[in-house]
């Protein structure tokens, strides 16, 4: 076979293998299979039956992983918004990152009390496997949202603590001696890469902002590709800055969310499906680097399933319900935010982080983690929608809309918007003409079960339905909280 033909080769392999992904999520929906599960062990088991194909170099496993995951969190920010954020941001915060340095904290005891680490290896596990996975833990939920405060917070806590755990990881790998010197610079490092990141996530998005508004572009596919070029930058230049790139794409993510720009839903959908690719691309990869056949040999199959118990049926629960306590929160919400502590990438590409500081027990340390994030995943994950279903917790249908009405303008419209019937808002079963919207506001289209309806006064609208206001755009400042207000939670 000459060299073009081999290349072609490769070409049709990586084809297939990418159109085979993107066909597992109807395996995962007819088997309640996690689709992140299908990609993890279906990469691993195909690194045990073609070698080759785990040669990849770890080193270069965590480049792409780590852009990979940038994108997913600079979409999930945007997802969530500041809008969406304010319902919970002072719970996200406290979840975030109160609850995983909690959560670490537990894991290294029981790590170091029951399996017998020490103490700088159970702190270098127990911190990989503290971060939850937003990509993992929506793509459970077969095409459902979870409604209400709930939803927000799970979304939020794990965007939040990817970026808290990461930085903590890197700040324990880069410390030197022990004791109190080693915690004193564990968290000086810490707390650094957290306003830093923060910082620059802020001031980047403010840019970006700028740039989307006031600078055209001669055509419309490039703008998502300017968005995307802005968010690598933020997370470079939050790196350079020794700060965590990862919390300044997700702030800035959420400072995006909901300005107005030219192209915005473009950007957003060109996000999304961008975001799909990276979590296939990272789960295939990490499952790539892993060697089923090599678990058996460190005991590393009873250790991690005794880990992964510990953590999902005591550590998670316990910890992130005495977290949630304070939190404004009913109790099959509660419930449910404890349960839903799903392990993904992250915790798998920190294990990578690991192995590439060749440390003691590194090779040990990522078998474990492997067969945790695994066991969550496909138990926790698979579980999570009966879980939902038993605690009563509404769950709204997001099916796909593979048709779209748009109308484009030059110039920006004034006095436009869109807004979500949250379940429970004043607007919840409220007739159009009852609405407190003010002589300056009309409902112009009201689009449910994914058709148009033509509203008039006495329309009833319902938790779901998005609405299209034209509002005075003299009043359009003054109004904007209040009608936040009628249509939100």
């Amino acid at each position: 076979m000459g060299e073009t033909e081999a290349f072609g080769a490769v070409v049709l392999a990586v084809a297939v293998v990418g159109l085979a992904a993107v066909l597992s999520s109807r395996v995962s929906a007819k088997f309640r299979i996690p689709t992140p599960a299908i990609f993890l062990l279906c990469a691993a088991a195909a690194s045990d039956l073609w070698p080759r194909l785990g040669a990849i170099p770890i080193g270069t496993v965590e480049r792409v992983v780590t852009v990979a995951l940038a994108v997913i969190l600079f979409d999930g920010g945007m997802h969530i918004g500041r809008r969406r954020l304010r319902s919970a941001a002072g719970a996200t915060l406290w979840i975030g990152v109160v609850g995983t340095l909690a959560t670490a904290a537990a894991i290294a005891v029981l790590a170091h009390a029951l399996f017998g680490l020490d103490w700088r290896a159970a702190l270098l596990l127990a911190t990989a496997l503290s971060p939850t996975d937003p990509a993992v833990v929506f793509s459970v939920l077969g095409g459902k949202e979870i409604a209400g405060r709930s939803g927000v917070l799970l979304e939020g806590e794990s965007g939040a603590n990817d970026p808290v755990g990461i930085a903590l990881l890197v700040s324990l790998l880069v410390a030197g001696g022990s004791g109190g010197g080693m915690a004193f610079h564990v968290a000086a490092e810490f707390v650094l890469q957290m306003v830093i990141g923060a910082a620059v996530g802020l001031l980047g998005a403010a840019g970006l902002i700028l740039l989307m508004r006031r600078v055209p572009l001669p055509s419309g596919p490039l703008y998502p590709l300017r968005v995307l070029a802005g968010a690598l930058a933020i997370y470079g230049a939050a790196t350079v800055l020794h700060g965590s790139g990862f919390l300044a794409v997700f702030v800035a993510g959420i400072a995006l969310g909901d300005e107005r720009a030219p192209y915005k839903r473009e950007i957003q959908r060109f996000h999304s499906s961008l975001a799909s690719l990276a979590e296939i691309v990272a789960f295939v990869l990490l499952g790539l680097t892993i060697q089923l056949r090599e678990l058996p040999q460190h005991n590393a199959i009873a250790i991690g399933l005794g880990l992964a118990v510990l953590l999902a049926f005591v550590v998670r629960p316990v910890m992130v319900g005495l977290l949630l306590l304070p939190v404004r929160l009913s109790w099959p919400e509660r419930l449910l935010v404890m349960w839903a502590g799903l392990k993904g990438a992250v915790p798998i590409l920190l294990g990578a982080f690991i192995l590439s500081a060749h440390g003691p027990d590194a090779g040990l340390l990522y078998q474990l983690i492997f067969v945790v994030v695994a066991f969550s995943v496909i138990v926790q994950g698979g579980l999570l929608p009966t879980v939902a279903h038993r605690l009563g917790v509404p769950l709204r249908s997001v099916p796909p809309e593979p048709w779209s009405l748009g109308v484009r303008l030059r110039h920006e419209p004034q006095g436009v918007g869109r807004f979500r019937v949250a379940p429970g808002a004043p607007a919840d079963g409220a007739r159009v003409s009852d609405l407190p919207l003010g002589e300056g506001t009309w409902v112009s289209m009201v689009v449910r079960d994914g058709g148009l309806l033509p509203p008039n006064s006495d329309t009833v609208l319902c938790a779901g339905d998005e609405v299209l206001l034209l509002v005075d755009p003299d009043e359009e400042n003054e109004l904007q909280p209040v009608l936040s207000r009628i249509f939100a939670q």
